[in-house]
């Protein structure tokens, strides 16, 4: 195993080195210049080993250098690992940080809509995500794909950031691992899926077919709106849209809460052999 970088040592929260990981919930939503943020053993673990991720930099807890010997060592010595101590990290995140480890990383060429899609193999989920804004929601959706075998998540533009701190943290690092893509503004999700042989199935109270009579095509696509307004007619009348029957006096769940159960069936249900 290679020697992972030597520790750089922080005593001062207004070191320039550090100044990246400076108040980073303010500068995670306003001044981020294309990095993200990652935070935490699992998900620091999950970015070094990630094709798609480039790792910039890591600040760390001193007295958590140890247990990180072998996820560090994997990366590039010019890679800088800063260890502080927690009292001095605290400072510099803004907030107490328990868990004690940040890194920066930057996204490697992300691809466009058409090109993930044209890769898919001949068996594939896609999830589809429309006007998604909420953080907590986009971590638990991408955490869900990557459970339940999807091989990309597609995203209109008004969507948020998976990259965002709280999601990729709440995805347990899946934002990391997931392909996904972004189409433009404007771009019809529906065609572009279809145009690759991907049956859409649109998520709905009002959907056309209760999910337990849902045989899932080769290539699925599964769309989902945000909580309140759900998915707009047009698609869902140029899909297949599908229910989750619940009891009396109830019509919806979170988002997350009714992929899973959509993703689960489409995984592992009856007539619907493991992805």
């Amino acid at each position: 195993m290679a020697s992972p970088p030597s520790p750089i040592p922080i005593d001062d929260p207004d070191d320039p080195r550090i100044a990246d990981y400076r108040d980073i919930r303010e500068r995670d939503l306003v001044g981020r210049r294309g990095l993200f943020v990652a935070e935490g053993e699992v998900v620091l673990r999950l970015l070094v080993r990630a094709p798609r991720m480039a790792t910039v930099s890591v600040l760390v807890a001193a007295q958590r250098v140890p247990r990180l010997t072998e996820t560090l060592a994997l990366l590039p010595q010019t890679v800088p690992v800063y260890a502080a101590s927690q009292a001095v990290l605290d400072a510099i995140a803004g907030f107490p940080l328990h868990r004690g480890i940040l890194a920066l990383g930057r996204r490697r060429s992300p691809p466009m809509a058409e090109d993930l899609l044209s890769t898919l193999p001949p068996r594939a989920l896609v999830v589809g995500l429309h006007g998604i804004a909420n953080h907590d929601n986009m971590g638990a959706l991408f955490r869900n794909a990557a459970a339940f075998g999807a091989s990309a998540v597609l995203m209109d533009s008004t969507c948020c950031d998976p990259l965002y701190r709280k999601a990729i943290r709440v995805s347990v690092g899946a934002a990391l691992t997931m392909p996904f893509a972004r189409l433009d503004p404007g771009a019809d999700m529906i065609a572009a899926m279809t145009a690759h042989g991907v049956t859409p199935l649109a998520l709905s109270p009002a959907g056309r077919m209760a999910l337990a009579a849902v045989t899932r095509p080769p290539r699925a696509g599964l769309i989902l709106g945000a909580e309140g307004p759900g998915l707009p007619q047009e698609m869902l009348d140029r899909s297949m849209s599908v229910s989750i029957p619940m009891a009396s006096g109830f019509d919806s769940l979170n988002v997350a809460v009714a992929a899973g159960i959509v993703l689960h069936h489409l995984a592992f249900a009856a007539g619907n052999p493991e992805p």
